[in-house]
């Protein structure tokens, strides 16, 4: 029987996971600090689970954590952009410094399999191509060419506009804000530690996440609970630049199957590897898409495309999931239409 450590475990996605590996008879423990921050209240872990409250940030918690268990899905992080620079110095703590405390208890405790929730912000901007069909990668977006209304990418050598891609894994990585960076480097470490501890890692790239339990509002949301907020409230959802930013959205659910799949990988591989997979739709959706769909479920108010911009967002990011449903078998199973009407009457998370 498989003995699962998920790390963040109370989380929107760390408790779809457990959820998942209990269902598949697997004995599940959940290490999680319970940021009141982020949980109002302790959550209710799916039947069975257990809890040990802690920070990945704490060598001792870490260590009782792992006791007895066989691969860890690590998703404690702290996530989104944050409300300015300020917030650095806590994601480089949570996210790079509680990374390397559990994979240094991990090579101590002789846990050799891990799962690592990573992003798709360590690419930056998306994949593109030019009119010629080249593949190119732009420079971040201008204040200027922002501010005059001119959101999409230019060749930087040409100027001329720019067509979005599909992102793959062995396109460059460029993170472009504090957060991205502390994923890189979250990936980095894992990296590191697989090969000096002969030990399986698989990170899985996330795209843009969505579904039942979400949290609400805050500073560090996703774009989907920020309309689904807006909404509940009765205002109409606030899309930023031209509302065309192209994104694959993808069901919570999907991503714990993924972290399903992924650690069933690591547990069978037979030698020491790091490998990255993209996690997200096949089916590309904009952002006022999202937010039209999510009106239209509530029959609330339409969006309101307000031009206004956030230095550090990218304009198109969008997924090529082809090596992990090749390698790994993983497929998605939520439709956006149907997701986005579950999703525009489910509870958030407070």
């Amino acid at each position: 029987m498989t003995r699962l450590l998920v790390t963040g475990g109370a989380g929107f996605i760390g408790s779809r996971i457990c959820a998942l590996a209990r269902e598949r008879g697997w004995t599940v423990r959940v290490l999680d600090a319970l940021d009141p921050g982020v949980h109002a209240s302790v959550p209710e872990l799916p039947e069975g689970v257990e809890l040990v409250r802690g920070s990945v940030t704490d060598p001792a918690s870490v260590r009782a954590a792992l006791a007895a268990v066989d691969v860890v899905s690590h998703q404690a992080a702290k996530v989104g952009l944050g409300v300015d620079f300020g917030d650095a110095p806590d994601y480089v703590a949570t996210n790079v410094g509680g990374t390397a405390v559990l994979l240094a208890e991990m090579q101590a405790c002789g846990v050799g399999s891990l799962v690592l929730a990573s992003s798709m912000v360590v690419y930056g901007e998306g994949a593109y191509r030019s009119p010629g069909g080249r593949i190119v990668r732009p420079a971040p977006r201008q204040v200027a060419d922002l501010e005059a209304g001119m959101f999409d990418p230019r060749d930087p050598g040409t100027g001329e506009p720019l067509t979005p891609a599909l992102v793959d894994e062995d396109d460059a990585v460029d993170p472009r804000n504090v957060y991205a960076t502390s994923k890189l480097a979250q990936e980095h470490l894992a990296a590191n530690w697989a090969r000096e501890s002969g030990a399986a890692a698989i990170a899985l790239r996330y795209h843009n996440v969505y579904g039942p339990g979400m949290p609400r509002d805050t500073p560090y949301a996703g774009v989907a609970s920020i309309f689904r907020s807006a909404l509940a409230r009765g205002e109409a959802p606030q899309v930023f630049e031209d509302g065309r930013q192209r994104r694959s959205f993808i069901h919570v659910d999907d991503i714990a199957a993924a972290n399903i799949a992924a650690v069933d990988a690591v547990l069978s591989d037979d030698a020491a590897a790091f490998r990255a997979f993209n996690v997200g739709s096949a089916h590309v959706h904009t952002i006022g898409d999202l937010a039209a769909a999510l009106s239209d479920a509530v029959d609330g108010p339409p969006p309101e495309v307000t031009g206004r911009f956030r230095l550090g967002d990218v304009r198109h990011i969008t997924a090529s999931s082809e090596r992990i449903r090749e390698q790994l078998g993983w497929s998605e199973q939520h439709e956006f239409a149907a997701g986005m009407r579950e999703f525009a009457h489910a509870r958030l998370r407070d």
